[in-house]
């Protein structure tokens, strides 16, 4: 979401919450107390990707999903496939305190991100000519990828050249935190 944020210059107020200490305020907008939440006058929302394709479709310049509506289902399905195959054994890989399963969670993760190699040669960004929500939604993990301790430089030559197209990008640059900046520091 912060990629999107930063791809359209939009100002907005970052509230950065301690993992397990909201704020009175948000546990009473979002049932889920969860983050992030985007309040947006009257509009309360808490779900990274329902809060991306609003902000795409509130602000449209620049467009971030396609008009087609066939191309953007596809887009969908994507970022589905990405939260639910990626970013599931990541966040395991974070959870895992006594590091019991994570030899096994960065193996799948680097399956599953290797499986897709093919899609990365089709286009300069992610099923697409132009950045679109799902290159935000890509992007983060790929930049983790060695703070997760996964490297695919040898087998995936596709994915590097992707990487490499996205990451000088000036939103993508904006977006990161102060930690996330450190996970690339050599």
């Amino acid at each position: 979401m912060r990629i999107v944020l930063a791809e359209k210059a939009l100002p907005i107020d970052v509230v950065n919450i301690e993992p397990g200490r909201f704020p009175e305020d948000l546990l009473d907008l979002n049932p889920y107390h969860s983050v992030p939440t985007l309040v947006d006058r009257d509009l309360v929302l808490y779900d990274a990707r329902v809060i991306s394709e609003y902000l795409d479709e509130r602000y449209p310049h620049p467009p971030l999903m396609p008009v087609d509506p066939v191309q953007r289902a596809q887009l969908r399905l994507a970022m589905y496939r990405i939260e639910r195959d990626w970013y599931g054994p990541a966040l395991e890989i974070d959870l895992d305190a006594t590091g019991t399963n994570t030899m096994q969670l960065r193996k799948q993760l680097r399956e599953t991100i290797l499986a897709s190699a093919a899609l990365f040669k089709m286009k300069p960004y992610f099923l697409s000519s132009e950045f679109s929500l799902a290159d935000a939604c890509i992007a983060p993990i790929l930049w983790r990828l060695p703070h997760y301790g996964i490297d695919l430089t040898k087998e995936a030559q596709a994915i590097a050249r992707y990487a490499a197209n996205v990451f000088p990008r000036a939103g993508f640059r904006a977006s990161l935190t102060g930690a996330e900046q450190q996970m690339r520091v050599a």
